[in-house]
C-alpha cells in the first residue's frame, strides 16, 4: 500500500500541524517531540515526513536559525525593467545564495513604490554591508535601483500554513506581541563549526529517531558535545525552530496547492508608534510575518509590513480588514495602507557563512551584467 503524501491526509495534517511551526529551539530528538504533539506514533511521523519529502510536497526539513541574531539582512525591493524581470529572478535565487526569498510583486493599482516588482530577502555575515553586496547584484543583473529595509525589530516569525487553514479573521492572542531585536550575537569557532552543520536541510535518509548523529560527525565532535553547544545556542536565541517547510507555492502532483495568493501588508502608523502597532497586529494569528521595517519615501514612509498567506484572496483581504479594525479599537492611526501581492516565488535559507561570501565575491568582483 503507497504511502499517503498529500498534505491534507487526515494523518499528515495532524502531523504538519505541529511540524511546520510548533517545535520551539532545538531538540536532541525532533520527530519524538512532533509525535508527542501530534499524538502520532513516532514511526508513522517518520514514515510520513520522508515521504512527503521525498515526493516534493514538503520542500525541505530543518533546524531554523534565527537570522538576525547571526547575520545581518534586510527585504530588498529591486526597481528594474521589465525586459530584465525574470532573468533577474533566476540570477537571485540559482546564483546568489545570500538572497532567500526572491519574490514578484505586485499591487492592484498603481501606487506608491508598485514599479518595484522584484522582491528578495537579503543577508551578508557579520561584518559585512548589506550596501555592498547588493550594489554587485545591482550591477550584474542591470537594476535601476534597490531599497534595504532591514528589521528594527520582529514581532511574528513562522509559518504553519495547514495549522492556519481553519482560522477566522480577527482570530488573535489575549496578549499582545513581544517584540525580539536584531542585534546580532558573537559565537565562539566552536560554535559557529556546530551551526553549520546543524542549520543544513535534512535528507530523507537522515529523518531517524536520533537525527543529529551524522551531523556530529560531520562538525568532527561526539553527538553530546554536538548536543551540548546546540543547547548553548539555543540560549543565546540564534536558533529557531525544528521545521518541515511545505511547498506552498506550487502544486502537488496531484494539483493541490497549499496556498495560492500571498498579501505582503503595508502599514505606515504615527512616528514613534512603531512598536505598539507591530505588538496589536503580530497578535493576529493568521500573520506567518510581521515586522518594523522603514519602507523610506518610496514606499509611502510605510514602518509594518506582515505577510498573510490563503486560497482566497478576498479571505486575506478580510483578514486584513480585521487587523485594520483592530488597530482603530486600540487608538493607533494608520496613514497609508496597501497590499502587494506575491506572484512568482523561490524560497531557499540565506547563506550566512563568512567563508561562502568570500568566495562568492571573489568569483563575481570583476564580472559584467549576467543577464
Amino acid at each position: 500500500m503507497s504511502i499517503p503524501i498529500e498534505f491534507d491526509d487526515s494523518v499528515n495534517a495532524k502531523i504538519l500541524s505541529v511540524s511546520e511551526d510548533m517545535v520551539s529551539g532545538f531538540q536532541q530528538q525532533p520527530f519524538h517531540a512532533i509525535a508527542e504533539a501530534s499524538g502520532v506514533e513516532l514511526d508513522i511521523v517518520m514514515e510520513r515526513i520522508r515521504a512527503m519529502l521525498e515526493a516534493g510536497v514538503i520542500r525541505r526539513v530543518r533546524q531554523t536559525l534565527l537570522a538576525t541574531k547571526l547575520a545581518h539582512g534586510a527585504l530588498c525591493a529591486w526597481k528594474i525593467d521589465p525586459s530584465r524581470l525574470d532573468a533577474a529572478f533566476d540570477f537571485m535565487f540559482n546564483n546568489d545564495p545570500f538572497s532567500g526569498h526572491v519574490v514578484i510583486r505586485s499591487t492592484d493599482q498603481e501606487i506608491t513604490g508598485s514599479q518595484y516588482k522584484l522582491w528578495t530577502t537579503l543577508k551578508v555575515p557579520q561584518g559585512q554591508r548589506l550596501e555592498d553586496h547588493a550594489n554587485v547584484l545591482k550591477r550584474l543583473v542591470g537594476a535601476d535601483k534597490f531599497i534595504l529595509m532591514p528589521a528594527n525589530g520582529i514581532f511574528t516569525l513562522g509559518v504553519g500554513h495547514v495549522r492556519r487553514k481553519a482560522m477566522q479573521p480577527g482570530d488573535k492572542s489575549s496578549a499582545i506581541a513581544d517584540m525580539q531585536t536584531t542585534t546580532t550575537v558573537k559565537l565562539e569557532p566552536e560554535e559557529w563549526n556546530v551551526l553549520l552543520s546543524l542549520k543544513e536541510e535534512l535528507k530523507p535518509e537522515e529523518i531517524t529517531p536520533d537525527p543529529w548523529q551524522g551531523r556530529a560527525a560531520m562538525a568532527g565532535v561526539s553527538l553530546q558535545d554536538f548536543c551540548r553547544i546546540a543547547k548553548s545556542l539555543d540560549q543565546k536565541k540564534v536558533i529557531g525552530r525544528f521545521s518541515t517547510f511545505l511547498e506552498h507555492v506550487k502544486p502537488s502532483g496531484k494539483g493541490k496547492r497549499v496556498t495560492r495568493f500571498n498579501g505582503l501588508f503595508h502599514w505606515r502608523v504615527t512616528e514613534g508608534e512603531q512598536q505598539a502597532a507591530g505588538a496589536e497586529i503580530g497578535r493576529h494569528h493568521i500573520l506567518t510575518h510581521c515586522y518594523w521595517r522603514e519602507g523610506g519615501a518610496d514606499f509611502g514612509n510605510v514602518n509594518i509590513m506582515g505577510v498573510v498567506h490563503g486560497t482566497e484572496k478576498e479571505l486575506i483581504l478580510q483578514h486584513k480588514q480585521a487587523i485594520d479594525t483592530h488597530l482603530q479599537s486600540k487608538g493607533i492611526e494608520v496613514h497609508y495602507t496597501n497590499v502587494f501581492w506575491g506572484g512568482r516565488s523561490e524560497i531557499k535559507p540565506s547563506e550566512i557563512s563568512p567563508d561562502v561570501y568570500s568566495q562568492w565575491h571573489a568569483k563575481y568582483h570583476d564580472q559584467p551584467i549576467q543577464i
